[in-house]
């Protein structure tokens, strides 16, 4: 089932967004509907306590939505996945394409991780996949997490354009709670 939690009707969706051609799924309505958002939250809770996860780790910006309070949840570190610039210590960088254009996500280079950690990427969609897959590509060349050992974890996925998929042909792990076939 592509909605086993009833989020659906709390997430809207905004034809030609942020260009023309998109279909934009917005996650606003869920988070004004404390109800919803509380939902998902715990569901979101429940798959990465099955993964047995060390650490979270968020990609900027509607993910650390979701993130802090399964980090909180779970008393986990969070570790921030962010834009050029906007991290304050020397970090590593990964450049990738998403549907409608390329930018980049940068981790802090003094990040507590090592091979021995399990880690939950959290974003609120997977598309593409290329957000997701820099980031997971990030922890596992610069900080030596195992493939195997990374589940990128959204509220959204988007199966049609390929984003999960290709992550599970890269040796990541993907989940979601709600997909638009």
């Amino acid at each position: 089932m592509n909605d086993p939690f009833d989020l659906k009707p709390h997430i809207g969706t905004v034809q030609d967004y942020p260009i023309d051609g998109i279909t934009f799924r917005d996650i606003t309505t869920l988070l004004e509907t404390p109800s919803a958002f509380v939902r998902a939250c715990d569901e979101m809770a429940k798959l990465c306590a099955k993964f047995n996860p060390t650490a979270i780790a968020s990609i900027e910006s509607r993910g650390f939505v979701f993130a802090g309070p399964l980090a909180r949840d779970l008393a986990l570190p969070l570790v921030l996945a962010r834009k050029p610039g906007k991290l304050p210590n020397p970090a590593f960088s990964r450049e990738f394409d998403l549907e409608y254009g390329s930018t980049a996500l940068e981790i802090q280079k003094n990040t507590a991780l090592t091979d021995q950690d399990t880690v939950i990427i959290i974003d609120d969609l997977i598309a593409t996949g290329g957000t997701a897959i820099a980031c997971a590509e990030l922890l596992n060349e610069h900080f030596a997490v195992a493939k195997q050992n990374i589940l990128i974890l959204a509220l959204i996925d988007l199966p049609a354009l390929g984003g999960s998929q290709l992550i599970r042909e890269l040796g990541f792990e993907a989940a979601s709670l709600v997909s638009y076939d």
